[in-house]
């Protein structure tokens, strides 16, 4: 099949180099952000889904509900938000796949058609800011499980080293930086570790889920008292109110995905699998893990006396060391997967984007490391109210904005098709800066996120995804529109 030149267009529609090694001098180019050839795109439905239901199977999901049946909801309304929450995100996932399976690019590369070459690092470090943090909360959580293990197994080891500072013992920040380290090595180690650790840490997490789900109803001789407890709210007009910026907050738990899924369908067979395997494995696995964590903190309430919605926390009940080390290995385990998979793939690329030269793929996944520690993940998961309504709500206005622009220039104005050399090339037809997207891109996120601080805006803010989403890709199609594609290309355009 015809395509531009320089490319290799496949029956399937799958696009490749024809010489790759004709781009290796350019300052746009590395090897992590080189185009995938034909011949290791072989990531197949399953490795999607496996990949979405270990992502999928962590605390934060765990505990999605607690923060919502804490704000007023019943178990029922709180599941249902976190549903159709993760409903809605599949739609801009999907759509935003399609170029990485087709083109076997990286997110930082494909925005390069939207925003420029220079200006693809605005969304890259944007999204890459966001993950950080993401990659420093699952360190904290990872290390707690590390901390529970070594409890069971080690005599008087919360107090061994000492009281600590922060409110945390020096054992617990021992714990954090022995699990930050086992991250940082399965960066090194590469994306063929990852895709084995995803295949076989999904099954075994569920599997490890489910018993202690059995185990729990068990005990507690029924489902416990949680599944009886009334909401706060009795009309639909109280409810609604609350419903909104949960509803953009669950959006916004992968709205981070929503933007680099490309980083892993470049690895894709075909556009079915990974559009099967996402729609398959993502809203399911969401729904059915945060059920799980409801049904099992419900039955805790009847064993222990009290609610327990850390899973952590819960295991740490037990005296037997051969249950708390199974269960805590059972948490690292998926910790990692999601970690390595969500967090790090992403901003890794994402800083190598900015200086291809001087920063690999390795090299990005340890700036990575050392930013999620500085942005101190331990006051993020204080409060579950301020993880939701402040963490997850105002960053979702932000990546929003990038998804709209994204979207609207690949799919509507340039309808799929994109010049994969020129991606590449200092001087090719995407070079410097699209003002456009940038414009459009600031211009989202202000009305997103406005009302934080602006009591005129502040209704937007609950809406802050949708009015992201929406206000950024409105606006950009119509600078555009003023701006034809087809218009010469400068250094900033």
């Amino acid at each position: 099949m015809a395509g531009n030149a320089g490319e290799i267009v496949h029956a399937d529609g799958r696009v490749e180099l024809a010489d790759a090694s004709a781009l290796a001098s350019s300052p746009l180019w590395n090897e992590d952000l080189a185009p995938v050839p034909l011949a290791r795109r072989n990531w197949t439905t399953y490795n999607f889904a496996a990949l979405w239901i270990s992502m999928a199977h962590c605390i934060p999901t765990y505990m999605l509900a607690s923060g919502l049946m804490n704000s007023g909801m019943d178990w029922r309304q709180a599941l249902f938000t976190i549903l159709l929450g993760n409903v809605i995100v599949l739609a801009p996932i999907l759509l935003n796949s399609h170029p990485g399976t087709k083109y076997g690019i990286p997110f930082p590369v494909f925005a390069r058609a939207a925003y420029g070459t220079g200006g693809s690092n605005l969304p890259a470090l944007m999204r890459a800011l966001v993950a950080c943090g993401w990659f420093g909360i699952q360190a904290w959580i990872g290390g707690e499980a590390l901390h529970t293990f070594f409890a069971a197994v080690i005599p008087g080891w919360p107090a061994l080293l000492g009281t600590g500072f922060s409110g945390h013992s020096t054992t617990e920040w021992l714990s954090f930086l022995l699990f930050w380290g086992l991250n940082v090595f399965v960066i090194f180690r590469g994306m063929d570790l990852l895709r084995r650790v995803e295949n076989w840490a999904a099954p075994y997490v569920l599997v490890v889920t489910l018993v202690l789900l059995v185990w729990a109803v068990r005990e507690a001789k029924g489902l416990g008292p949680l599944l009886a407890q009334p909401g706060k709210f009795r009309t639909f007009a109280e409810f609604f109110p609350v419903f909104v910026p949960s509803l953009t907050a669950m959006i916004g738990f992968w709205a981070t995905l929503s933007l680099n899924m490309p980083d892993f369908t470049r690895y894709g067979r075909s556009q079915r699998d990974q559009v099967v395997g996402q729609v398959v494995a993502l809203p399911t696995t969401m729904f059915a893990f945060a059920a799980m964590g409801v049904l099992i903190t419900s039955a805790s309430a009847i064993i222990f006396g009290e609610a327990i919605w850390d899973p952590v926390k819960l295991v740490g009940k037990f005296t037997n060391p051969a249950v708390v080390a199974v269960a805590m290995f059972s948490v690292v385990v998926a910790t990692l997967a999601v970690n390595i998979a969500a967090n790090v793939v992403s901003p890794a690329n994402d800083f190598a984007n900015a200086l291809p030269r001087l920063i690999s793929f390795k090299t990005g996944g340890l700036i990575t490391g050392l930013v999620g520690i500085a942005m101190q993940p331990w006051r993020l998961l204080a409060d579950p109210k301020g993880y939701i309504f402040d963490w997850l709500l105002w960053y979702s206005g932000g990546l929003g904005s990038v998804a709209g622009v994204l979207i609207a220039d690949y799919w509507i104005l340039r309808k799929r098709t994109l010049d994969l050399k020129s991606l590449y090339e200092r001087d090719g037809a995407y070079s410097g800066w699209n003002r456009a997207a940038v414009v459009a891109t600031f211009g989202g996120c202000f009305l997103a996120l406005g009302g934080r601080w602006l009591h005129a805006l502040r209704p937007f803010y609950d809406y802050a995804w949708f009015v992201g989403f929406l206000a950024a890709g409105g606006l950009y199609w119509l600078l555009m529109r003023v701006r034809p594609l087809e218009a010469p290309e400068g250094a900033a355009r």
